[in-house]
């Protein structure tokens, strides 16, 4: 092994430990010894020090314990001339190095307990740039991502790019990646995150640039969210030092990319990472250690150039991570996903309540279509100027031997995603309730809708090329043709949706399970029957069995319903059993047909929520499209707020339009005859259902009964004229009760 590396992060060891003593007894001369410290909003204390040692640091006087552990660590001092043949001394110099940056970093929030922002991403306008160590909301919902797939790895990234333009290379290669990227240091007094700021990349956590800290010991909140995904997801044991580091290398996949000068400090938090299994690739011509069987493969990889350093990180880390190569001017990736086109950078938009946004899928005969056309009939967003709002309709066809119409549904449920991965470009719902926002700086690039068609195009043939020959997208922005697609489309739902009208949940032994919407909510598992369509609404229980035959491996598995628990409240002892294991032991059970009583969990792409009105002793139901007040006091986007996320919140439950008028719609709680209330348009469009679910139920006028917008958005309001009209929910037993 390289005498300079050992001898760098030696003597960096001995540097940062006496750093740590020497803070820790500043901090004994101000405060009690009994003075709280930590990290905010946390179950797992000072995750490093936790996580391998079982300490839990909760006061000043705790952090007497690791600094000790972190003393006896450090090995001789090492010469400038001396040859070490192993690796022992440079690991246990970076364990002692990393202990002491996280008790110099709980030291920092208790002396400045205003310096980190507490938020998933920074404030840039106010210049509060650093988040800190991620609280466990975060980690909750971005932990997972590591050990599902949905993210290969993260690179911990320590000082800056020469230039601005480098900086934004590099981190666009790792985001086209779906890596994480965790962020810390500064070189010679600049940061990555100012870089990325100053070229106007989207930075935080949404897009999976978390912005720990500007010096080298915020680096340890890296290396404590990796713990963590071991305690929460992996089930290692704090203090079970061994077993925490062997799953940190053998299954979170990060590695250490040094920008700038290494000098000791640098160097002993590189030695660090090194126990963790996690390699040092540098842009600096520092002595290389080669295979020596801590890392996978190489444990110091240098000089690197900018252009190389991604592609060599990955393969150093050993890293399966695909580029998907389409040929738009944006990049394009899953890191974007999370991405927000805010009203400062909106070029132009449509849907979300302004225009029609219509999305359809249909299976064409084989030569019927062209393979890879993708036609813009309309003004192209290079039409329009800044502000302007247009409609927009996606009609996708698709032929192939294997393909069937039942697969249209899942397909067309995938233009959510993918157009979302395009840099720049935001979307949210589907069918017919979409909204698109075009950012400026997409604009920039060079974005037209037509690339919507070639990632769709491009997509899913990579993803569906066993049941698909031909792909042909057409996109018009006309209002009458868009309105011409709506009303096709919207009697294709109806066709699909319809489908399952004649089967009951008792009729299947099989559920199926729809987890595609967590990489937004971690905990969410929705169960969908015959008699309870998913929450988004695209997806019917035939729509999950044929996803299940596409793709045995994907979101939609099936669930034996097992031993009925309470056929009243609907619960099943498997699908109780699939639900704890599918939320990583977040969800140990629910109801399918209950919102009072143990309900389902909700994401944020659920068409209606459905809330209790217990003045009314009833319940109301709004969709996304209503954007008014409503009885229970809150709009629907307050109320997605509230209770989404992949929450369980008695007295609120997601659900789809179409879930109003089943069967099975909250019959644990009284059924549709709890419905006292929702907004004209929702209720329009679903009074023939309406009606003919009332007269089923024993309330042929239970439409005219129910109120809406016109009538009252208050309970106050509302509830006279529920009871001048009889509403059957004011003589049913109480709902709280």
């Amino acid at each position: 092994m390289s005498r300079l590396i050992a001898f760098a992060a030696i003597q960096g060891g001995y540097k940062v430990v006496a750093q740590a003593e020497g803070a820790y007894q500043k901090a004994l001369a101000t405060y009690n010894a009994d003075t709280k410290v930590g990290f905010p909003n946390t179950g797992y204390f000072l995750p490093v020090i936790y996580s391998l040692f079982g300490i839990k640091v909760e006061t000043l006087e705790d952090l007497q314990e690791p600094l000790d552990i972190a003393r006896g660590l450090l090995p001789p001092h090492v010469k400038n001339k001396t040859w070490l043949p192993f690796l022992g001394p440079l690991l246990d110099a970076g364990m002692a190095g990393i202990i002491s940056f996280e008790v110099i970093e709980a030291l920092r929030y208790l002396n400045e307990p205003d310096f980190y922002l507490h938020a998933e991403d920074p404030d840039i306008e106010n210049g509060k740039l650093w988040t800190g160590a991620a609280d466990d909301t975060i980690f909750r919902k971005r932990g997972v991502e590591f050990v599902d797939g949905s993210a290969p790895g993260f690179a911990a990234i320590v000082g800056s790019a020469p230039d601005v333009e480098t900086a934004k290379m590099i981190i666009e290669d790792y985001q086209q990646r779906g890596l994480y990227m965790f962020l810390a240091a500064n070189h010679n007094g600049t940061t990555l995150i100012e870089q990325l700021i100053e070229a106007k990349v989207q930075v935080g956590w949404s897009t999976r640039i978390a912005c720990f800290g500007p010096d080298i010991s915020s680096a340890v909140f890296a290396l404590g969210f990796a713990n963590r995904v071991a305690m929460a997801f992996g089930g290692i044991e704090p203090g079970d030092y061994k077993k925490m580091l062997m799953y940190n290398k053998e299954r979170v996949f990060a590695f250490v990319n040094a920008l700038g000068d290494v000098g000791t400090e640098w160097g002993v938090a590189a030695a660090g990472c090194v126990n963790w299994g996690f390699p040092t690739i540098a842009d600096t011509d520092i002595t290389q250690i080669l295979p020596t069987g801590i890392c996978t493969y190489e444990h110091v990889v240098a000089p690197v150039s900018h252009d190389e350093i991604c592609a060599k990180s990955v393969e150093v880390r050993g890293l399966k991570t695909l580029v998907s190569d389409v040929d738009i001017p944006c990049a394009f990736g899953p890191a974007y996903e999370g991405e927000r086109v805010r009203g400062a950078d909106l070029h132009v938009q449509c849907g979300g309540g302004k225009t029609q946004c219509t999305e359809l899928c249909k299976m064409a005969e084989m030569n019927e279509i062209e393979d890879g056309k993708v036609e813009v009939i309309g003004p192209d967003v290079t039409d329009l100027k800044e502000g302007d709002v247009f409609p927009l309709a996606i009609f996708v066809q698709v032929a192939g031997r294997e393909f069937q119409p039942d697969f249209e549904p899942i397909l067309e449920r995938q233009v959510h995603h993918l157009v979302n991965y395009i840099q720049g470009i935001m979307h949210i719902g589907q069918r017919d309730i979409s909204w698109v926002r075009v950012s400026k700086s997409g604009m920039d690039k060079g974005f037209t809708l037509k690339d919507i068609g070639v990632v769709l195009h491009a997509k899913f043939h990579q993803e569906f090329g066993k049941i698909l020959d031909k792909v042909q997208i057409t996109l018009y922005t006309k209002k009458a043709d868009v309105d011409k697609l709506t009303k096709r489309a919207r009697a294709e739902y109806k066709t699909r949706d319809e489908r399952v009208d004649k089967m009951t949940d008792a009729d299947v032994d099989l559920y199926y399970s729809c987890t595609l919407c967590q990489s937004f909510a971690p905990n969410h598992v929705c169960t969908v029957s015959p008699e309870r369509t998913g929450l988004c609404g695209a997806y019917n229980w035939m729509d999950c069995k044929a996803s299940f035959e596409i793709n045995p491996t994907g979101p939609n598995q099936p669930i034996e319903k097992g031993e009925c628990l309470d056929p009243v409240l609907g619960q099943w002892k498997g699908v109780n059993d699939f639900v704890y294991k599918a939320s990583r032991g977040a969800v140990p059970l629910y109801n399918l047909y209950s919102m009072v009583i143990d309900p389902m969990t909700t994401c944020g792409c659920c068409e209606c929520i459905a809330a209790m009105l217990p003045a009314c002793n009833g319940v109301m139901s709004v969709g996304r499209d209503y954007a008014g007040e409503t009885p229970c006091g809150m709009k629907f986007t307050t109320l997605a707020g509230v209770m989404g996320g992949g929450a369980q919140s008695p007295g609120f439950v997601g659900h789809s339009k179409y879930n109003i008028t089943q069967g099975k719609f909250i019959t644990g709680d009284g059924g549709l005859l709890r419905m006292v209330w929702m907004p004209k348009a929702l209720k329009e469009e679903l009074k023939e259902r309406i009606e003919k679910r009332g007269k089923e139920m024993g309330c042929p006028d239970l439409y005219d009964m129910i109120a809406d917008e016109t009538v009252g958005i208050t309970e106050e309001e509302i509830l006279p004229w529920l009871e001048e009209k009889g509403h059957p929910a004011l003589k049913m037993d109480s709902l709280v009760g």
